[in-house]
């Protein structure tokens, strides 16, 4: 079977909800505003359908206010999806949400054991590999877990440690194309990313890194104009959008949808 690490005909995705100001955040920064949330949000969407994806729009989920960032609780594979286990406990329930969604588009919807957590933030799929990086929320025994359930998929997983600042490793890092990606200094300093071709992101601009290439576009967060130009000479077709509350709550391009090809029957 075929597969593409970044070329996807679905997607799903959840609008933000009312309760998003109540959502997970490290630091002291404003609530965001779920009207300016809602515009920007609308705009992902549209940049996705632009982009080829078929898009299926889920509801607002009032009781889990970081509901939005739907690609913590789910990993989509070529053959199956996985239901994770969110290493924050007011997002455990998130999980059952989706189940219903998935199975419209996979006949097999799995769940990682109890005994260990993992958020998708920590998940970077490759065309070759599976990696998933060591963070606050996603701990050994969980990746452990994970490892059989992606491994029957037809790639090995393998294990690299998130540098401690870091909430995510997506969070600093994205994938480009099959044999490049794109990370912060931080990420790039641990040699994690072995004989993949890298692109350092420019300092200052790190919170650009969490890019997502959806087809022939690179989704990137807007006010970033070294990064933009860098990989526009680098001959990538970019797409800029705005995360300003998504990021008000620890969010970016890449949790906000779940991106995939379900397989063939």
């Amino acid at each position: 079977m075929t597969f593409s690490s970044y070329q996807f005909s679905h997607a799903l995705t959840r609008k933000p909800g009312r309760s998003v100001a109540k959502g997970l955040r490290d630091g002291g920064t404003a609530d965001p505003d779920p009207n300016i949330f809602e515009i920007e949000h609308a705009a992902y969407v549209a940049a996705l359908k632009e982009a080829g994806v078929a898009v299926a729009e889920l509801p607002p989920d009032e009781g889990f206010p970081d509901s939005v960032f739907i690609e913590d609780p789910a990993l989509c594979l070529r053959r199956a999806a996985i239901l994770l286990r969110p290493g924050a406990p007011t997002r455990l329930g998130e999980r059952e949400t989706l189940r219903d969604s998935l199975r419209r588009f996979y006949p097999k919807v799995l769940d990682l054991p109890e005994g260990g957590f993992v958020d998708g933030g920590d998940i970077l799929t490759t065309e070759r590999e599976v990696l998933i990086g060591l963070s606050a929320r996603t701990n050994e025994a969980g990746a452990e877990a994970l490892r059989p359930l992606v491994e029957a998929d037809g790639r090995p997983l393998r294990l690299v440690n998130t540098p401690p600042e870091i909430l995510h490793f997506k969070t600093e890092c994205g994938l480009l194309d099959e044999k490049t990606i794109f990370a912060t200094e931080a990420i790039l300093a641990s040699g994690c990313f072995g004989d993949y071709e890298t692109i350092a992101c420019p300092e200052g601009e790190e919170a650009a890194a969490n890019l997502i290439r959806v087809n022939d576009q690179v989704f990137l967060s807007k006010g970033h104009p070294k990064t933009a130009e860098l990989l526009q000479d680098r001959g990538y077709q970019i797409t800029e959008l705005a995360t300003s509350q998504a990021a008000r709550v620890d969010g970016g391009l890449s949790c906000m949808s779940l991106r995939f090809t379900p397989p063939k029957p």
